[in-house]
C-alpha cells in the first residue's frame, strides 16, 4: 500500500530519493571555495558580519531572562562527586567483581596489572 499523492509531497526529501550529485546541505551557508590545489579560500563577501551597537549601555533591546530574576535553589544538595567516591560505590555493589580483579592482579585505583 502507498501512501496518496499529496502526502509524498509532505515527506521529507533525502539524499535517497534523487538522482546522484544531489546534496542536501546544513543551511549553514558557504564562505568561500575549494581551488584546483584542495585548499580552502575564503571569500570575504560571502563571510557574515554583525552590526552591533557601540553603546550598549544605551541599547533598548533587553535579553530574554530579566536581570531581576533570582537564583532557584539546586535540588542536588550533597557535593559533587570524585573519581574515588565513584570507585568507592562500584566496589560496593561490584564486590564479587572486584574480588576476582584483585586475584587477578588487576586494580580498580589504577586500572593496570601487577
Amino acid at each position: 500500500m502507498r501512501p496518496s499523492q499529496p502526502l509524498m509531497m509532505r515527506l521529507r526529501l533525502t539524499t535517497k530519493q534523487v538522482n546522484g550529485g544531489y546534496y542536501k546541505g546544513t543551511r549553514s551557508g558557504s564562505m568561500g571555495f575549494f581551488n584546483k590545489h584542495g585548499e580552502y579560500v575564503i571569500d570575504y563577501r560571502k563571510v557574515r558580519t554583525y552590526a552591533v551597537p557601540e553603546n550598549l549601555k544605551d541599547f533598548k533591546l533587553t535579553p530574554f531572562v530579566t536581570k531581576t530574576f533570582s537564583k532557584t535553589p539546586s535540588k542536588y544538595k550533597t557535593p559533587l562527586m570524585t573519581g574515588k567516591d565513584y570507585l568507592e560505590i562500584w566496589k560496593t555493589r561490584n564486590y564479587t567483581e572486584y574480588e576476582s580483579m584483585l586475584r587477578s592482579g588487576e586494580t580498580a585505583e589504577n586500572g593496570s596489572e601487577k
